[in-house]
């Protein structure tokens, strides 16, 4: 008798620590990274400081994974991640970087936590309506980022409006995303990263973004853990999340970035912590507790 055939990536852990791990990864890592991008910007032009790194950890994930056995993506799951990775990276992340070099990393975040809203908007239009608990949560979760602007002193400077364009393109992007034939698993996450990754970097060229001087130590380190980090982890277990839990819950990372990049402002930057912010936290966490009970 023959054996059963085995799994040759070994057991799997539960489906519910895999969610955990993946919100846990958006909701610390992704918070962070605006302090990064900010340190980053500090020596390098905003597409310049993108591009490169998406495609480094796109190319990366790529050749890993066809040495593994992975297999070539198809013309018609390239143009799906074409169009995914344009919307999240080129549109989505290019827009917080150029916006992050005249507001803080802290507002850049309170204006991209928004995207859930339209996220829920987009899905309702595709046919995924968010239930009743959910639009609570999604209301109590941006009820939370809005106190956390008044308690922390955050303001949008109008130089930073193109960050509009960030939530409304990255909740476009996620949403489709479950439409369009993209490659399975990490496959999927590379080559998004490789097409948004040479669009910013085209999109440099064109702009005539130039290094003034060579980048500075702080610089290059928060490029580093932009890419190994932000873009290959954090981005590997957010598309994980989009093809397995409701957008919802996949998008409500945003709620908790604008508390994190608080706490990093205190921790870091010598900001304060007062009451406002602590009961924006409360009601922002009440929020995705509603959201992660619907999932």
């Amino acid at each position: 008798m023959s054996e059963p055939a085995r799994d040759p990536d070994g057991p799997q852990p539960p489906r519910t620590l895999v969610v955990v791990l993946a919100l846990f990864a958006l909701y610390a890592i992704w918070g962070s990274t605006y302090l990064a991008m900010r340190v980053a910007l500090e020596t390098v032009p905003p597409f310049l400081m993108s591009g490169p790194r998406f495609v480094v950890a796109g190319v990366a994930m790529y050749a890993f994974l066809r040495l593994r056995g992975a297999p070539r993506p198809t013309r018609a799951q390239w143009g799906a991640s074409a169009k995914i990775g344009v919307l999240l990276l080129t549109c989505g992340n290019g827009a917080v970087a150029i916006a992050e070099q005249s507001v803080s990393s802290g507002v850049a975040a309170v204006v991209v936590a928004s995207m859930p809203i339209w996220a829920a908007l987009f899905g309702r239009l595709l046919g995924m309506p968010a239930k009743g608990g959910e639009w609570l949560g999604l209301t109590l979760g941006f009820s939370g980022v809005v106190l956390l602007n008044l308690g922390g002193g955050l303001s949008l400077d109008t130089r930073g409006l193109v960050l509009v364009v960030a939530p409304i393109a990255w909740a476009a992007g996620s949403v489709w995303s479950k439409r369009l034939p993209l490659p399975k698993g990490p496959m999927g996450t590379a080559t998004q990263m490789i097409v948004g990754g040479v669009t910013m970097i085209m999109l440099a060229l064109l702009t005539g973004e130039r290094l003034a001087h060579v980048p500075s130590v702080r610089s290059i380190a928060a490029m580093v853990y932009l890419t190994v980090f932000g873009s290959i982890v954090a981005f590997t277990a957010y598309n994980w999340l989009l093809r397995n839990v409701r957008p919802t819950l996949a998008t409500s990372y945003a709620y908790v970035n604008p508390l994190v990049a608080v706490v990093l402002g205190w921790l870091l930057g010598g900001e304060s912590i007062g009451v406002l912010t602590l009961a924006a936290a409360a009601v922002s966490i009440a929020g995705v507790v509603l959201i992660a009970r619907r999932a």
